[in-house]
């Protein structure tokens, strides 16, 4: 059987850059940070005091104050960004067979907020003001669930959990569903809203966080010899995934096509990386076999680049063992040195960054680049935007537990 070709209609964004695909681009090709200082708790005991805060976000305002309250932050997030995707895709529910339309949207954290504020009121008050929508409010899988209730979506509904590579799993399993002829349209990406008083001491007492707190705004910077830790930052990204043939018979703008998806596993640690990145390298190479491409003909990686020690030098490593010689000439951006780490929410947002850059033949840099770090020494893009044409680009997502999943993107054409 032949399979369908598979491409990307619309994408919507809630990030610390913007809420909007424009605004978000802007600031990621302006090199403009969007870690601020943390504001909506005390942070005076805490060893970090900064974070990538989604801000101008009026959840109360965009749905009304009855659905707003039934909907954690990063949930309310996801309905947001799948809002303005389906309206960016042109598609008509109305005119779909919504047997046909599926959702794959996933939290790594889920409703943690909603979590504390009920732990707090059963701790204060007793069993008895527990609110009952504390679960459905709670639990991870409620963002594509609201989604496809929003838009009546009968299809395959489902919530990956692979920490911070749930972007890329979702749009590759959807990828991989329409590939074989199992649906037409799937609403996939990340979201995540754990930017909380628990969240931030746990990571803080991890010492997985940066606490550059005096100079935030450069404190995220990828593969910098001065790297020490990552940024948390919340938002959401949200593509629509569709068949070439069900894209061209309602005339839809296309804006790139999915080619290949690889995963894998570390199967090394809780939380650390493969120190060679072997999990990274067997996802990238799986992708690029899967999308029948040879190394060489990749012009840009958007990396999963978190800003740790360990991790930026684990992802050099398993790009320089897949790509070889080629590995220093193809440019490698790191949008986290600009969002800080949107967590379940990363894989989403960056895929929209990479199919930006294939659109407008851009790349955006990774900022922050004062000191090399002599084993991190492939082309980081530093500091500027690049022109550059872009054909082939490739999106890697790494998680917690050793999950890898990376997705590769070509420029469409007929």
């Amino acid at each position: 059987m032949e399979r369908e070709r598979v491409v990307i209609t619309g994408m919507g964004i809630v990030s610390p850059l913007g809420n909007d695909v424009d605004t978000f681009w802007n600031g990621l090709v302006q090199g403009k940070s969007g870690i601020t200082r943390i504001d909506a708790f005390d942070t005076t005991s805490y060893k970090t005091k900064m974070a990538g805060v989604v801000r101008d976000f009026d959840g109360e305002g965009r749905f009304g104050r009855k659905e707003a309250r039934r909907m954690d932050r990063f949930c309310q997030f996801a309905v947001a960004a799948a809002d303005d995707a389906l309206v960016h895709s042109g598609l008509d529910m109305e005119k779909l067979d919504r047997e046909r339309v599926g959702v794959y949207i996933g939290s790594g954290i889920g409703g943690i907020q909603t979590l504390m504020e009920q732990g707090k009121l059963l701790s204060e008050r007793g069993p008895g003001r527990v609110s009952p929508t504390l679960v459905p409010m709670m639990i991870s899988n409620m963002a594509a669930a609201m989604v496809s209730m929003r838009f009546g979506c009968w299809g395959p509904t489902l919530s990956p959990v692979t920490a911070c590579s749930i972007g890329n799993t979702a749009i590759g399993e959807a990828y991989r569903l329409i590939r074989d002829g199992g649906a037409d349209v799937i609403f996939a990406g990340g979201t995540e809203a754990a930017i909380t008083e628990v969240s931030l001491a746990s990571f803080g007492n991890a010492t997985a966080l940066s606490t550059r707190n005096e100079t935030y705004e450069t404190a995220s910077r990828p593969f910098d010899a001065g790297r020490d830790g990552f940024v948390m930052a919340e938002g959401a990204g949200i593509v629509v995934v569709e068949s070439l043939a069900h894209a061209r018979a309602r005339n839809a703008q296309i804006l790139a096509e999915i080619v290949g998806y690889g995963a894998s596993s570390d199967a090394y640690h809780m939380v650390a990386t493969h120190p060679e990145g072997r999990g990274a390298y067997l996802a990238m190479r799986a992708a690029l076999a899967d999308a029948k491409l040879q190394p060489h003909e990749v012009d840009l990686i958007n990396a999963h680049a978190t800003s740790t020690e360990a991790g930026d030098l684990s992802e050099t490593r398993a790009i320089k063992q897949l790509f070889g010689e080629a590995a220093y000439r193809i440019p490698v951006t790191a949008n986290k040195s600009m969002t800080g780490h949107m967590l379940g929410a990363a894989g989403g947002a960056e895929a929209i960054s990479l199919i930006q850059s294939l659109q407008h033949g851009l790349i955006p840099p990774t900022i922050n680049q004062e000191q090399q770090d002599p084993e991190c020494d492939l082309d980081y893009v530093p500091n500027e935007a690049r022109e550059a044409e872009v054909q082939v680009g490739m999106s890697n997502s790494f998680g917690f537990g050793g999950h890898n999943a990376v997705v590769v993107f070509r420029k469409y054409s007929s």
